[in-house]
């Protein structure tokens, strides 16, 4: 297997310190602190532990401060509920004595049911396009410090952004395609594929809430961007060392605040995740 993904796999086995107690450590994705995406998915690592029967359908979870890239993260589960068919976990993060992230999450026996779903976009499959990290030398050295960090950082997962149509004046409608997966094989686990699809929903979600404001990016030092919370749903059982389908848009944004939304589709077309996020975004002086 890939060395940053083994790594990334190693960091979602949390340690179990004692019952309904676990640690987790972190890694440096290229912002000044500690990724959304690995709290959500480690916190639904520690959930899935607990729970002998069913699988995750639902998330709910708040960003509250800043975590700490250095510092290990100590999960707490709290066995809210233990159903026939739904079983329910209340789960805390904590760093340096406080509360960075807390979240709840739902369980459930699979069954069968009605079944309806969105129709997914009509846009480019992934093969030949271009990753997110294809920038030749000579654009790489033009680009702000932080974002030039960002794409140079190894990566566990292939995103392939769909061309966007401009609305004019150099801004962009609030509407965005990425095709997505892991750079390896990986274990049949179904488990495992839920916890690292939490972990990737958060990549490129809540900057689609900054595309119709021109030149504005957390990249570029002139916003301040940060989650704040975010809600998943996972609809039917997936791998993401398949290639899926990212299709996000963003309805408002005010209050210093954005809203994306974001559905998850596979290469045949099935409606596999839903997530939605509110975030922190703040004009720079």
């Amino acid at each position: 297997m890939d060395q940053t993904l083994a790594d990334l796999l190693r960091l979602l086995d949390l340690e179990k310190l004692e019952r309904n107690i676990f640690r987790g450590w972190s890694h440096d994705i290229g912002t000044p602190q500690v990724f959304g995406g690995q709290v959500l998915a480690q916190a639904l690592s520690a959930a899935t532990e607990t729970v002998k029967n069913g699988v995750a359908h639902s998330l709910h979870a708040y960003f509250l401060r800043r975590g700490d890239v250095e510092a290990p993260i100590v999960y707490q589960v709290d066995h809210a509920r233990n159903g026939l068919s739904f079983s329910n976990r209340r789960i805390v993060a904590i760093q340096h004595g406080k509360q960075i992230f807390n979240m709840t999450a739902s369980f459930q026996i699979p069954e069968d049911g009605l079944e309806h779903q969105a129709a997914a976009p009509e846009v480019p499959g992934p093969d030949g396009l271009a990753d997110i990290t294809d920038v030749t030398p000579d654009e790489l050295e033009k680009l702000p410090e932080k974002l030039r960090r960002f794409l140079l950082i190894p990566r566990p997962f292939h995103m392939r952004p769909v061309l966007r149509d401009t609305t004019g004046g150099g801004s962009l409608k609030p509407i965005k395609y990425v095709w997505m997966k892991a750079i390896d094989a990986l274990p049949e686990d179904p488990g495992l594929h839920q916890v690292l699809l939490a972990y990737i929903s958060d990549l490129q979600l809540l900057s689609t809430a900054t595309l119709p404001h021109g030149d504005l990016s957390f990249m570029r030092n002139n916003l301040q961007m940060a989650s704040l919370d975010h809600a998943m749903w996972f609809h039917k059982p997936t791998r993401v060392d398949e290639w899926l389908l990212f299709s996000y848009d963003s309805p408002r944004a005010a209050g210093a605040r954005g809203l994306a939304r974001g559905l998850v589709f596979d290469q045949s077309g099935v409606l596999v995740a839903s997530t939605v996020q509110e975030g922190l975004i703040r004009l720079r002086e």
